[in-house]
């Protein structure tokens, strides 16, 4: 009698361990089924106009990635793996790509280099319900455009409000906006209007079409306009020969106010500009952008102008996907939300009401030390400073 039941026992305690293998095994193949890969397409401008910003924003989010992830790539389980697709600064190859990319299942785009790019592919992200996460792209239109979109740079209005910091309170001034015919061009001439024209300065705008070479006719009418203060809003490899035809027509004499490009064409600018600037190395004290000055310094390399708009978008990213597994696509925008988060410029925040992206702007001047030029941080903006008025989404 003892031996049978000590067989039955025996054959119980077998039972109950297959059991709770069985049970483990299950988990854990539940557990692989919840962890996959993200495949996330990024659509911006490795070639065209702005193809120089694109490198930067590429490679800051390559660098966003690699320091959340410790190098892995993988969040929660998930692997995070980046499509990217060149729209040549071209908006109707910017709608073709995302639209391949979202026909292939993807969930999450981002990129959009150029204004008019986003402005074309954040309809699309609402009408398909995938996340969109525009970069560098400035033009105001896209802050509360739809709930599907966010963006990871500055938009024009806070390049804007900077500007007004640094004039201060002075009112009455003549002011002329130098500026392309584009959606970034046009976009901060509405700006100025509304935040510096409404301070009882005059505005005016002179603006230039992308398809111009010779920018003389235009710099001979900057000249005429005897402004108090020049705003130039340029972008793009024609910076330099707009540049030059300003200071041939003598109109760098002028007090002139511009955002600091990148750092490949500080020695294009002529002396006494007052910059504004979203990033420069420089600036900010912040344990991110440390880190991001040393791992690029390994590679004689210097964080740009755009660095962190790709380093801000892999943080939404890790976010996104560690709150929605890069599926839910509810969850996701739920978890940018009115996130508040330190990146390379500093503390920045989501703003919920239209997803504007709260950050801080700088002033800063340029120094010729040891014949190359250096940026020299003047003052900081925190991000309710400069932080554009709500735009309510449309629908």
């Amino acid at each position: 009698m003892k031996r049978r039941w000590a067989c039955l026992t025996a054959a119980a305690v077998a039972v109950a361990a297959l059991a709770g293998i069985g049970g483990a095994v299950v988990e854990a193949s539940q557990a692989r089924a919840e962890s996959h890969t993200v495949k996330v397409g990024i659509v911006y401008s490795r070639t065209g106009l702005l193809s120089a910003y694109g490198a930067q924003y590429i490679q800051g989010l390559r660098f966003g990635l690699s320091y959340l992830t410790k190098g892995t790539n993988r969040v929660n389980g998930h692997k995070i793996e980046i499509t990217a697709v060149d729209d040549g600064t071209d908006p109707a190859k910017a709608v073709t790509a995302a639209k391949d990319l979202i026909g292939r299942g993807y969930k999450i785009i981002g990129g959009s280099t150029s204004s008019g790019s986003a402005l074309q592919v954040a309809p699309i992200a609402e009408q398909n319900r995938v996340l969109f996460i525009s970069g560098p792209a400035a033009i105001d239109s896209i802050t509360g455009i739809n709930r599907y979109t966010f963006r990871s740079g500055r938009q024009s209005t806070q390049d804007v409000l900077a500007i007004r910091e640094i004039l201060g309170s002075t009112t009455g001034r003549k002011i002329v906006v130098f500026a392309q015919d584009s959606a970034f061009g046009n976009g901060n001439v509405a700006a100025v209007r509304t935040y510096l024209g409404g301070r009882g300065h005059q505005v005016s705008a002179i603006t230039v079409p992308l398809s111009a070479q010779d920018f003389t006719p235009y710099a001979q009418r900057a000249k005429q306009a005897d402004a108090d203060l020049l705003y130039v809003a340029w972008a793009g490899t024609t910076a330099p020969a707009m540049w030059r035809a300003l200071e041939q027509q003598g109109v760098t004499k002028a007090k002139i106010a511009t955002g600091l490009a990148e750092r490949n064409t500080w020695s294009i600018y002529p002396a006494g500009i007052q910059f504004l600037s979203h990033y420069v190395a420089e600036a900010p004290k912040t344990k991110i952008n440390d880190w991001l000055k040393r791992t690029m310094k390994r590679r004689n390399q210097v964080p740009d102008l755009f660095t962190p708009d790709g380093f801000v978008a892999a943080q939404m990213i890790v976010r996104a996907v560690s709150k929605g597994g890069g599926s839910d696509v509810s969850k996701m925008i739920s978890a940018l939300e009115g996130w508040k988060f330190v990146g390379p410029k500093g503390q920045q925040q989501i703003r919920k009401a239209d997803h504007a992206m709260l950050q801080p702007m700088f002033n800063v001047r340029l120094r010729t030390v040891g014949g190359k030029r250096r940026a020299v941080p003047v003052k900081s903006f925190g991000f309710k400073q400069v932080a554009p008025p709500v735009t309510p989404f449309k629908g």
